[in-house]
Protein backbone atom coordinates (compact mmCIF):
# COMPACT_ATOMS: atom_id res chain seq x y z
CA UNK A 1 0.00 0.00 0.00
CA UNK A 2 1.40 3.36 -0.96
CA UNK A 3 1.05 6.45 1.15
CA UNK A 4 -0.01 9.68 -0.53
CA UNK A 5 1.70 12.72 0.92
CA UNK A 6 -0.05 16.03 0.22
CA UNK A 7 2.19 19.04 -0.05
CA UNK A 8 0.88 22.21 1.47
CA UNK A 9 0.53 25.12 -0.86
CA UNK A 10 1.05 28.61 0.47
CA UNK A 11 -1.84 30.81 -0.71
CA UNK A 12 -0.94 33.64 -3.05
CA UNK A 13 -2.29 36.20 -0.57
CA UNK A 14 -0.02 34.84 2.17
CA UNK A 15 3.03 34.96 -0.09
CA UNK A 16 2.18 38.55 -1.03
CA UNK A 17 1.75 39.53 2.62
CA UNK A 18 5.13 38.03 3.48
CA UNK A 19 6.78 39.86 0.61
CA UNK A 20 5.27 43.16 1.76
CA UNK A 21 6.44 42.58 5.33
CA UNK A 22 9.98 41.91 4.13
CA UNK A 23 9.86 45.07 2.03
CA UNK A 24 8.83 47.21 4.98
CA UNK A 25 11.50 45.59 7.12
CA UNK A 26 14.08 46.50 4.48
CA UNK A 27 12.89 50.11 4.55
CA UNK A 28 13.06 50.10 8.35
CA UNK A 29 16.65 48.88 8.35
CA UNK A 30 17.59 51.46 5.73
CA UNK A 31 16.14 54.22 7.90
CA UNK A 32 17.80 52.93 11.05
CA UNK A 33 21.20 52.76 9.34
CA UNK A 34 21.21 56.09 7.56
CA UNK A 35 18.94 58.44 9.53
CA UNK A 36 19.40 57.82 13.23
CA UNK A 37 17.57 60.92 14.48
CA UNK A 38 14.73 60.41 12.02
CA UNK A 39 14.50 56.75 13.03
CA UNK A 40 14.51 57.64 16.74
CA UNK A 41 11.58 60.04 16.29
CA UNK A 42 9.61 57.64 14.09
CA UNK A 43 9.50 55.06 16.88
CA UNK A 44 6.73 57.06 18.53
CA UNK A 45 4.37 56.80 15.56
CA UNK A 46 1.57 54.22 15.30
CA UNK A 47 2.74 51.09 13.48
CA UNK A 48 1.06 51.74 10.12
CA UNK A 49 2.23 55.32 9.92
CA UNK A 50 5.70 54.34 11.06
CA UNK A 51 6.05 51.74 8.30
CA UNK A 52 4.83 54.20 5.68
CA UNK A 53 7.36 56.80 6.83
CA UNK A 54 10.14 54.22 6.50
CA UNK A 55 9.04 53.60 2.89
CA UNK A 56 9.15 57.31 2.09
CA UNK A 57 12.60 57.69 3.59
CA UNK A 58 13.99 54.58 1.89
CA UNK A 59 12.95 55.83 -1.55
CA UNK A 60 14.52 59.23 -0.94
CA UNK A 61 17.68 57.62 0.36
CA UNK A 62 18.12 55.19 -2.51
CA UNK A 63 17.63 57.81 -5.20
CA UNK A 64 19.96 60.26 -3.48
CA UNK A 65 22.64 57.65 -2.87
CA UNK A 66 22.64 56.47 -6.48
CA UNK A 67 23.05 60.00 -7.75
CA UNK A 68 25.78 60.82 -5.23
CA UNK A 69 27.74 57.71 -6.16
CA UNK A 70 27.56 58.43 -9.87
CA UNK A 71 27.63 62.21 -10.09
CA UNK A 72 31.39 62.66 -9.70
CA UNK A 73 32.39 60.24 -12.47
CA UNK A 74 29.25 59.58 -14.51
CA UNK A 75 26.65 62.33 -14.70
CA UNK A 76 24.83 60.56 -17.52
CA UNK A 77 24.69 57.43 -15.37
CA UNK A 78 23.18 59.43 -12.53
CA UNK A 79 20.44 60.75 -14.80
CA UNK A 80 19.80 57.24 -16.12
CA UNK A 81 19.45 55.93 -12.56
CA UNK A 82 16.87 58.60 -11.75
CA UNK A 83 15.02 57.90 -14.99
CA UNK A 84 14.81 54.23 -14.00
CA UNK A 85 13.33 55.14 -10.62
CA UNK A 86 10.85 57.46 -12.33
CA UNK A 87 9.74 54.74 -14.72
CA UNK A 88 9.35 52.11 -12.03
CA UNK A 89 7.55 54.46 -9.65
CA UNK A 90 5.20 55.54 -12.44
CA UNK A 91 4.38 51.88 -12.99
CA UNK A 92 3.55 51.53 -9.28
CA UNK A 93 1.20 54.52 -9.47
CA UNK A 94 -0.48 52.93 -12.48
CA UNK A 95 -1.14 49.77 -10.49
CA UNK A 96 1.79 47.70 -11.73
CA UNK A 97 4.54 46.00 -9.76
CA UNK A 98 7.28 48.54 -10.41
CA UNK A 99 9.88 45.79 -10.33
CA UNK A 100 11.30 43.69 -7.51
CA UNK A 101 12.81 46.51 -5.43
CA UNK A 102 11.66 46.17 -1.79
CA UNK A 103 11.32 49.96 -1.67
CA UNK A 104 8.77 49.93 -4.48
CA UNK A 105 6.97 46.90 -3.05
CA UNK A 106 6.51 48.88 0.17
CA UNK A 107 5.40 51.94 -1.80
CA UNK A 108 2.81 49.93 -3.69
CA UNK A 109 1.30 48.79 -0.40
CA UNK A 110 1.61 52.23 1.19
CA UNK A 111 -0.27 53.93 -1.65
CA UNK A 112 -3.26 51.72 -0.89
CA UNK A 113 -3.51 53.49 2.48
CA UNK A 114 -2.15 57.00 1.96
CA UNK A 115 -2.71 59.44 -0.86
CA UNK A 116 0.66 60.76 -1.96
CA UNK A 117 0.56 62.62 -5.25
CA UNK A 118 3.04 61.28 -7.82
CA UNK A 119 4.26 64.83 -8.43
CA UNK A 120 5.94 64.84 -5.03
CA UNK A 121 8.48 62.01 -5.47
CA UNK A 122 9.10 63.26 -9.00
CA UNK A 123 9.89 66.72 -7.63
CA UNK A 124 12.29 65.11 -5.17
CA UNK A 125 14.08 63.43 -8.07
CA UNK A 126 14.41 66.77 -9.85
CA UNK A 127 16.06 68.13 -6.73
CA UNK A 128 18.46 65.22 -6.42
CA UNK A 129 19.43 65.66 -10.07
CA UNK A 130 20.34 69.30 -9.41
CA UNK A 131 23.53 67.98 -7.82
CA UNK A 132 24.60 66.67 -11.22
CA UNK A 133 24.78 70.10 -12.81
CA UNK A 134 24.61 72.81 -10.14
CA UNK A 135 27.59 73.15 -7.78
CA UNK A 136 27.02 76.79 -6.76
CA UNK A 137 23.97 78.88 -5.83
CA UNK A 138 23.96 82.60 -6.56
CA UNK A 139 21.07 83.61 -4.30
CA UNK A 140 18.98 82.36 -1.42
CA UNK A 141 16.00 82.09 -3.77
CA UNK A 142 17.97 79.59 -5.89
CA UNK A 143 19.01 77.57 -2.87
CA UNK A 144 15.48 77.62 -1.50
CA UNK A 145 14.25 75.85 -4.65
CA UNK A 146 16.81 73.11 -4.02
CA UNK A 147 15.80 72.84 -0.35
CA UNK A 148 12.15 72.62 -1.34
CA UNK A 149 12.76 69.83 -3.82
CA UNK A 150 15.00 67.62 -1.70
CA UNK A 151 13.45 68.26 1.72
CA UNK A 152 10.15 70.13 1.72
CA UNK A 153 8.54 67.57 -0.57
CA UNK A 154 9.53 64.90 1.97
CA UNK A 155 7.55 66.87 4.52
CA UNK A 156 4.62 67.12 2.13
CA UNK A 157 4.64 63.36 1.54
CA UNK A 158 4.97 62.69 5.26
CA UNK A 159 2.06 65.02 6.01
CA UNK A 160 -0.26 62.76 4.01
CA UNK A 161 0.78 59.94 6.33
CA UNK A 162 0.65 61.97 9.53
CA UNK A 163 -2.80 63.38 8.75
CA UNK A 164 -3.77 67.04 9.13
CA UNK A 165 -6.82 69.26 9.54
CA UNK A 166 -6.20 72.31 7.37
CA UNK A 167 -4.46 72.86 4.03
CA UNK A 168 -2.17 75.52 5.54
CA UNK A 169 -0.46 72.65 7.38
CA UNK A 170 1.36 71.89 4.15
CA UNK A 171 2.93 75.35 4.12
CA UNK A 172 4.37 74.68 7.55
CA UNK A 173 5.61 71.28 6.37
CA UNK A 174 7.49 73.07 3.58
CA UNK A 175 9.06 75.39 6.16
CA UNK A 176 10.23 72.49 8.29
CA UNK A 177 11.82 70.83 5.28
CA UNK A 178 13.70 74.02 4.41
CA UNK A 179 14.86 74.40 8.03
CA UNK A 180 16.16 70.84 8.14
CA UNK A 181 17.90 71.00 4.77
CA UNK A 182 19.55 74.29 5.63
CA UNK A 183 20.73 72.66 8.87
CA UNK A 184 22.23 69.83 6.79
CA UNK A 185 23.97 72.36 4.55
CA UNK A 186 25.50 74.25 7.48
CA UNK A 187 26.60 71.04 9.19
CA UNK A 188 28.15 69.62 6.02
CA UNK A 189 30.02 72.62 4.57
CA UNK A 190 33.34 70.78 4.78
CA UNK A 191 32.04 67.49 3.40
CA UNK A 192 30.33 69.21 0.49
CA UNK A 193 33.48 71.12 -0.38
CA UNK A 194 35.27 67.80 -0.78
CA UNK A 195 32.68 66.96 -3.43
CA UNK A 196 33.18 70.28 -5.18
CA UNK A 197 29.90 71.74 -3.93
CA UNK A 198 29.19 75.00 -2.12
CA UNK A 199 25.55 75.39 -1.19
CA UNK A 200 25.97 78.64 0.75
CA UNK A 201 24.57 81.38 -1.54
CA UNK A 202 27.25 83.42 -3.29
CA UNK A 203 25.39 86.62 -2.40
CA UNK A 204 25.84 85.78 1.29
CA UNK A 205 29.51 84.93 0.85
CA UNK A 206 30.05 88.31 -0.80
CA UNK A 207 28.03 90.16 1.81
CA UNK A 208 30.14 88.78 4.66
CA UNK A 209 33.42 88.91 2.72
CA UNK A 210 34.02 85.16 2.72
CA UNK A 211 35.85 83.77 -0.33
CA UNK A 212 35.70 80.30 -1.81
CA UNK A 213 39.45 79.99 -1.28
CA UNK A 214 38.95 80.58 2.44
CA UNK A 215 36.28 77.92 2.51
CA UNK A 216 38.58 75.51 0.69
CA UNK A 217 41.26 76.14 3.33
CA UNK A 218 38.75 75.60 6.12
CA UNK A 219 39.35 79.03 7.65
CA UNK A 220 37.12 79.83 10.62
CA UNK A 221 37.53 83.58 11.01
CA UNK A 222 35.23 86.35 12.22
CA UNK A 223 33.75 86.85 8.76
CA UNK A 224 32.93 83.17 8.43
CA UNK A 225 31.40 83.11 11.92
CA UNK A 226 29.22 86.08 10.98
CA UNK A 227 28.11 84.27 7.82
CA UNK A 228 27.27 81.13 9.76
CA UNK A 229 25.45 83.14 12.41
CA UNK A 230 23.29 84.68 9.68
CA UNK A 231 22.48 81.30 8.15
CA UNK A 232 21.79 79.72 11.57
CA UNK A 233 19.34 82.52 12.34
CA UNK A 234 17.67 81.95 8.98
CA UNK A 235 17.24 78.25 9.72
CA UNK A 236 15.85 78.97 13.19
CA UNK A 237 13.30 81.30 11.65
CA UNK A 238 12.00 78.46 9.50
CA UNK A 239 11.88 76.10 12.49
CA UNK A 240 9.91 78.68 14.46
CA UNK A 241 7.43 79.14 11.63
CA UNK A 242 7.11 75.39 11.03
CA UNK A 243 6.11 74.64 14.61
CA UNK A 244 2.87 76.57 14.06
CA UNK A 245 1.69 73.65 11.94
CA UNK A 246 2.23 70.90 14.51
CA UNK A 247 -1.09 71.46 16.37
CA UNK A 248 -2.83 70.97 13.00
CA UNK A 249 -1.52 67.42 12.66
CA UNK A 250 -3.36 64.36 13.94
CA UNK A 251 -2.68 63.98 17.62
CA UNK A 252 -0.82 60.67 17.34
CA UNK A 253 1.90 62.27 15.21
CA UNK A 254 2.49 65.62 16.92
CA UNK A 255 5.13 64.39 19.33
CA UNK A 256 7.16 62.75 16.57
CA UNK A 257 7.19 65.89 14.41
CA UNK A 258 7.90 68.25 17.30
CA UNK A 259 10.70 65.98 18.52
CA UNK A 260 12.23 65.79 15.04
CA UNK A 261 12.13 69.58 14.71
CA UNK A 262 13.67 70.14 18.14
CA UNK A 263 16.41 67.53 17.76
CA UNK A 264 17.40 68.71 14.32
CA UNK A 265 17.29 72.30 15.48
CA UNK A 266 19.75 71.47 18.24
CA UNK A 267 22.35 70.62 15.60
CA UNK A 268 22.54 74.39 15.09
CA UNK A 269 23.42 74.74 18.77
CA UNK A 270 26.19 72.19 18.30
CA UNK A 271 27.57 74.17 15.36
CA UNK A 272 27.70 77.27 17.52
CA UNK A 273 29.24 75.33 20.41
CA UNK A 274 32.03 74.25 18.06
CA UNK A 275 32.69 77.91 17.22
CA UNK A 276 31.35 77.27 13.71
CA UNK A 277 34.10 74.81 12.86
CA UNK A 278 32.24 72.73 10.29
CA UNK A 279 35.43 71.69 8.53
CA UNK A 280 37.11 69.36 11.02
CA UNK A 281 34.09 68.07 12.95
CA UNK A 282 30.50 67.10 12.22
CA UNK A 283 27.87 68.50 14.57
CA UNK A 284 25.54 65.83 15.87
CA UNK A 285 23.48 64.78 18.90
CA UNK A 286 24.33 61.71 20.91
CA UNK A 287 21.70 59.07 21.59
CA UNK A 288 21.78 60.10 25.24
CA UNK A 289 21.02 63.71 24.30
CA UNK A 290 18.04 62.56 22.26
CA UNK A 291 16.72 60.50 25.17
CA UNK A 292 17.12 63.39 27.60
CA UNK A 293 15.26 65.74 25.27
CA UNK A 294 12.30 63.43 24.65
CA UNK A 295 10.35 63.73 27.98
CA UNK A 296 10.21 67.52 27.91
CA UNK A 297 9.16 67.58 24.26
CA UNK A 298 6.55 64.89 24.98
CA UNK A 299 4.99 67.03 27.71
CA UNK A 300 4.95 70.03 25.39
CA UNK A 301 3.38 68.01 22.56
CA UNK A 302 0.57 66.84 24.87
CA UNK A 303 -0.44 70.47 25.39
CA UNK A 304 -0.78 71.20 21.67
Amino acid sequence: MSLRVETSVIPESARHASEVERAYEYCRRTTRTHAKSFYFCAQFLPREKRRAIYAVYALCRHVDDEVDELTVSDEQGARAAVDRWRTELDEVYRGGSGGASPVLIAWRDMLAHYRIKPELPLELMRGVLMDTFQKRYETWDELRVYCYRVASVVGLMSSEIFGYREPITLKYAEDLGIAMQLTNILRDVGEDLALGRIYLPREDLVHFGVTEDELARGEVNDRFRALMGFEVARARGFYHEAEKGIPLLERDTRFTVLLAARLYGRILNEIERADCDVFTRRAHLSFGAKLRAAPRVWREARRL
